[in-house]
């Protein structure tokens, strides 16, 4: 039987927020300097924290502007992505009718802050699906396994073949699982701090 990665324990968040220039505070920041990179910047998230990629030669006063910059433009793109309760639940229509032939009918669909150590949950008797907050900036292929893994709990409760065969319709459930058991994983390492080179 496959390991579930939705039910297993992952450890909350660890990162302290760090503030930035403005009173803006965020996740924690790693800077990465490359003398390679030359005039571009990147970054990304990783779990909990944000990982900007800029030239080695960048001054201080730099970084901090394009850190400021990189993040807005993180938290913006990422604004576009979320999902409010209302399109959650329309989605979970949706993937229901797509794979589950219209089955699974959750009562509610919304987005919880409560769950750091599940993606999501459900409760059968109230048809009630709860997907964690965590998942919010993830890729939509993610969002939509957890959900469709929710819907199937409203037919099946435990996790048994029976279970499992409404998910092998869904054509990223693998993909989408390793990304999961990927981000656990993550979270699990030690953060170290980067090594600057100046």
């Amino acid at each position: 039987m496959p390991v579930d990665p939705l039910h297993s324990a992952a450890r909350p968040p660890r990162s302290a927020p760090s503030p930035l220039a403005g009173g803006q505070e965020t996740g924690a920041v790693e800077i990465r300097r490359s003398a390679r990179r030359r005039r571009t910047v990147s970054a990304y998230r990783e779990g909990d924290r944000t990982v900007v990629l800029i030239p080695a030669r960048m001054s201080d006063a730099e970084e901090k502007r394009w850190v400021r910059v990189m993040l807005d433009k993180l938290a913006a793109q990422e604004s576009r992505r979320m999902l409010g309760d209302g399109e959650l639940a329309e989605r979970a229509r949706r993937l229901s009718e797509q794979y589950l032939g219209g089955r699974a009918r959750p009562a509610s669909v919304r987005w919880v802050t409560n769950q750091n150590t599940r993606w999501g949950s459900c409760t059968p008797a109230e048809g009630s699906i709860r997907l964690s907050h965590r998942l919010q900036g993830m890729p939509e292929y993610v969002v939509d396994y957890v959900l469709l893994h929710e819907l199937a709990h409203l037919l099946v409760p435990g996790h048994g073949p029976e279970f499992w065969r409404l998910l092998e319709s869904y054509p990223r459930t693998e993909r989408a699982r390793g990304y999961l058991e990927g981000v656990v994983a993550a979270d699990r390492l030690p953060h170290l701090p980067a090594a600057r080179s100046e």
